[in-house]
């Protein structure tokens, strides 16, 4: 699998998981885990996604979800698993 994360924070709105997901959908990038929460009224989300099934590279992802989320006022970012995971590691 080519697993992502990406993650979205910014001022609680309506809408903000529809256009991420469709986003997604569109470009067939298939969402595997979602968690989201509301953080002293700031949306906070976090995706682990599968993009096996896209033909977007990582830069272009990441150039569209910046594009996205200035649209929407939010920040979105997306990493490659392995780079987030070694991130977290203990």
């Amino acid at each position: 699998m080519n697993n992502a994360i990406i993650t979205v924070v910014g001022s609680d709105q309506v809408g903000i998981i529809a256009k991420v997901s469709a986003f997604l959908a569109e470009k067939k990038i298939n969402i595997a885990d979602i968690s989201q929460t509301i953080l002293s009224g700031n949306f906070v989300m976090m995706m682990m996604v599968d993009m096996s099934g896209s033909e977007l590279a990582m830069d272009e992802l990441r150039s569209s979800l910046d594009e996205l989320g200035n649209s929407m006022g939010v920040d979105i970012n997306v990493m490659h698993e392995r780079v987030f995971s070694a991130m977290h590691r203990v």
